[in-house]
């Protein structure tokens, strides 16, 4: 369990954050751009949350992605190349991907098919949800470049793509209950 008893500490005055191994990075390094842009992804998905309390497994399946993404943004801010799982070492596991995908296949079922692309909107709560499925591919963009420099948790990577699909169903599946999804008209304003 965590416990914060104090919230600052200036030790990040320098513009340098320290990581779980005990070491420290810039502020604007990869890999805490990365741990940034999940923490954003994290906060746009409760603020997706708080309109689908009428929707209650919805909400408790986005709370449970929140929680995810804290062990994700945890995962990324240990750096190094072994990604086993310990008590110890919080490292995200194929089985939280696995997770999303039978939420994605659960909602699907209640959607129609897609004929054409989407437009992100519809109902305020789907627009939200679209909101963090924005916010999660940026974050999935910076863990690809943190990857491309050094070692990244193949599952978290996998973690990621799955949780922009999931979101994606999932503003399918709320507009599906209300409004219908708005249709892309390709060159309408021509």
């Amino acid at each position: 369990m965590v416990k914060l008893n104090k919230i600052y500490t200036r030790t990040g005055d320098g513009g340098t954050t320290g990581l779980v191994d005990g070491s420290r990075r810039s502020k604007h390094d990869a890999r805490m751009e990365a741990v940034g842009a999940v923490d954003e992804a994290n906060s746009t998905i409760g603020l997706a949350a708080v309109t689908l309390g009428a929707f209650e497994r919805d909400l408790a399946a986005l709370i449970r992605t929140q929680n995810d993404l804290f062990d994700l943004g945890a995962d990324l801010a240990t750096p190094g190349s072994d990604f086993a799982p310990s008590d110890m070492v919080l490292r995200i596991v194929p089985a939280q991907a696995t997770w999303l995908e039978a939420q994605i296949d659960a909602l699907n079922e209640g959607v129609p098919p897609l004929t054409s692309f989407i437009l992100p909107g519809g109902s305020e709560a789907a627009a939200r949800v679209h909101i963090a499925r924005a916010a999660v591919r940026r974050a999935e963009r910076a863990m690809t470049a943190l990857a491309a420099a050094e070692p990244v948790n193949p599952a978290a990577l996998a973690y990621i793509n799955r949780l922009s699909d999931y979101l994606f169903v999932l503003a399918r599946a709320v507009n599906a209950r209300g409004s219908g999804d708005v249709l892309w008209v390709p060159g309408q304003n021509r």
